[in-house]
């Protein structure tokens, strides 16, 4: 039986591209939602934002995209997320609406949390993205911080992570389930996997200290998981790369994480 916090894509229904939709209606939370849209060339997408804020990651391919005050012409700059290049992205702002038409094959990622009137609509071009390599020996990955907490918005947080082979992510295990600063946030997060080959898995736990959630999960391409609470550490099997793509919010727009006391002593050995 699946796990209720994997969420699988389904065919694309009518025009719109729409092969995976989380709304926090559907994932019994408050905050986060994410959506996968795939396009074919000349197909375009028209949506409202309403009271959300928008944070579109072209994951791959490229298109045109206007919001009401702006408009950027040829974006994208990866064929696929394996390429390992920081993307073209784009915030886009509450009470805003964006149209993308795809020039080419398109995959497109649809990050929202609720928003505020005030921020203004922007590109974030792939130099602007912080790239940093976290972590050491088999815990190492890389990663890339698309839309971190020093750059302007209400609510999101995105952030993508490159796991090798046979390494350890969101390692050693960590949660961001409690509103206890500067000690730890409270985030609620999407995970949305790609692997290569296509054909392989990721493993991710999803546990609380009195286990009331423990969960192991086989993830396979192109499935989002739910971390509604919990650590959650991934693990990427010998012969096969893990991409995801983190979507973070909650009450207090900050990542402070607390690592599990049993696993902590890995990174102070």
């Amino acid at each position: 039986m699946t796990s209720h916090l994997i969420v699988p894509q389904h065919a694309a229904v009518g025009t719109d591209g729409s092969v995976l939709n989380i709304t926090p209606e559907s994932a019994g939370w408050q905050y986060v939602g994410f959506e996968v849209i795939k396009l074919q060339p000349g197909q375009k997408i028209i949506r409202q934002t309403a009271d959300r804020e928008i944070c579109l990651v072209l994951l791959s391919g490229k298109g045109d995209l206007k919001t009401t005050s702006a408009q950027w012409n040829n974006i994208g700059n990866r064929n696929s997320v394996f390429e390992k290049i920081p993307p073209y992205a784009a915030y886009v702002p509450s009470e805003d609406q964006y149209e993308f038409i795809a020039q080419t094959s398109v995959e497109l990622a649809v990050c929202s949390a609720p928003g505020k009137p005030g921020y203004e609509a922007r590109l974030i071009v792939p130099e602007q993205i912080g790239v940093e390599v976290r972590g050491s020996g088999s815990m190492q990955r890389l990663v890339h911080n698309i839309l971190p907490e020093r750059e302007p918005a209400e609510s999101l947080l995105v952030v993508e992570v490159f796991t090798p082979e046979g390494h350890w992510s969101s390692y050693p295990p960590h949660k961001h389930d409690r509103s206890a600063l500067p000690e730890e946030s409270l985030l609620e997060e999407t995970y949305y996997f790609h692997l290569e080959p296509v054909q392989g898995f990721a493993i991710q736990r999803v546990y609380t200290d009195d286990r009331s959630l423990d969960e192991t999960l086989a993830v396979r391409d192109g499935q989002a998981v739910l971390v509604p609470r919990g650590y959650h550490p991934v693990a990427a099997p010998a012969g096969y790369e893990v991409y995801y793509l983190n979507v973070m919010a909650g009450p207090v727009r900050t990542w402070k994480f607390y690592n599990d006391p049993d696993h902590e002593w890995l990174i102070k050995k």
